[in-house]
């Protein structure tokens, strides 16, 4: 009986999920060709904060548990498991304060009104994953950027979602870019669980009344323990809470 409910219940959140992409197309482009990276990160914001009710149509709700201070004036990245697309919204509104950036697949840098845009233009770097020629000289540039501006990394090492809510094993290349050109980077290791339960039959339809947790691990300090230390060390963090029940 549930399922069937989610046919025309998914609909609808389609629908206004979409209408929020249109509304705010527009309005990321004018806050960011009129007014600057500022009002262009608050739309950005306040998108997210709408993606996020869309998602309450669903029954779904949302806990993002931080007990830790995250400090202000330096690098932050962000790690966390890969579940569903649904990972994204929280991160960016809960933790807008440090201004998440995306390491994403160049596909998603096109076609897409607002998430598009925003990748494009505020701040996020867009890599091909089949050729690491491009795209770890490409997070060493964002590094960089990152360094000059103390804003914050996203990242999800597993490279692509757990279907299941068990986690793929990390892949280090991307991490050890960021660690060895970010060493002052306060890493803040997130542990997500049951956003995959939303895309548990695809697409179409999607789950209803899931309840999706994102924790925020110790943070840790990059230049405290060596490379491969410090990667074990944060996936140990993300994976002790992971529940796949």
């Amino acid at each position: 009986m549930k399922k069937f409910f989610s046919y025309p219940i998914t609909a609808i959140y389609y629908f206004f999920f979409g209408l929020s992409l249109v509304i705010f197309h527009p309005i990321q482009w004018v806050c960011y060709n009129v007014f600057g990276y500022q009002a262009h990160k608050k739309s950005v914001d306040y998108l997210n904060l709408c993606l996020l009710r869309c998602l309450n149509i669903l029954g779904t709700r949302i806990t993002f548990e931080n007990k830790h201070h995250l400090p202000e004036g330096v690098p932050h990245i962000i790690v966390a498991n890969h579940q569903s697309p649904y990972d994204i919204p929280p991160i960016i509104w809960y933790l807008r304060k440090i201004h998440p950036k995306f390491i994403s697949k160049k596909e998603l840098g096109k076609g897409i009104p607002s998430i598009s845009y925003n990748l494009r233009k505020g701040g996020s770097i867009l890599i091909d994953r089949k050729n690491p020629r491009q795209s770890l000289p490409a997070i060493k540039n964002f590094a960089q950027y990152l360094n000059e501006t103390n804003r914050s990394a996203v990242i999800f090492p597993e490279g692509t979602r757990s279907k299941t809510g068990m986690p793929r094993k990390f892949s280090p290349n991307g991490l050890k870019m960021l660690f060895r050109y970010c060493p002052k980077a306060v890493i803040v290791p997130i542990t997500i669980n049951n956003s995959w339960k939303i895309v548990k039959f695809g697409s179409f339809p999607l789950n209803l009344g899931i309840h999706v947790k994102l924790t925020v691990q110790e943070p840790i300090l990059v230049d405290q323990f060596d490379t491969d230390t410090l990667i074990e060390k944060v996936e140990q963090e993300i994976i002790k809470d992971i529940k796949n029940q």
